[in-house]
């Protein structure tokens, strides 16, 4: 199983329209287009969608090495608001590997570049589990 198929599993992220492009250890970057569905009432991309889509990039990338995480902790800051009609992606990185508490950073942007919001977070990687077995083809 690669870890799009893994991650096909998420079913609240694939009820949003949110779909992972690509992962490689350590990395991750999904995508989704900002559709009525996703508007707030002053007509811009709700937060909850974007947080969503940053949180699928993180967990592809948190979950790249093999071990089941979880996050323990997230934190987004909203820079530019999505509108409606625009792709936007996020990238993540993650930054420290650590054995059972690994960080990560998504920077979500839109198809100009131009950037949406930063997303940080921290996993715990469950001890004692079946390893997910998922490579990147």
């Amino acid at each position: 199983m690669t870890i799009k198929d893994f991650f096909k599993k998420d079913r609240f992220a694939t009820l949003i329209g949110a779909e992972l492009m690509e992962a490689g250890e350590g990395y991750a970057k999904a995508k989704m287009q900002v559709e009525e569905r996703h508007l707030n009432g002053g007509d811009i991309c709700q937060g909850g969608a974007l947080f969503t889509l940053a949180d699928l990039a993180f967990a592809a990338a948190v979950n790249s090495h093999g071990t089941l995480t979880f996050a323990i902790t997230s934190s987004i800051t909203y820079v530019r608001s999505a509108k409606l009609g625009e792709w936007v992606y996020a990238e993540a990185h993650e930054i420290v590997n650590h054995h059972s508490v690994p960080f990560c950073e998504v920077k979500v942007t839109n198809d100009s570049g131009d950037l949406i919001a930063i997303f940080t977070g921290s996993g715990y990687r469950k001890k004692n589990v079946e390893p997910l077995n998922i490579g990147f083809a």
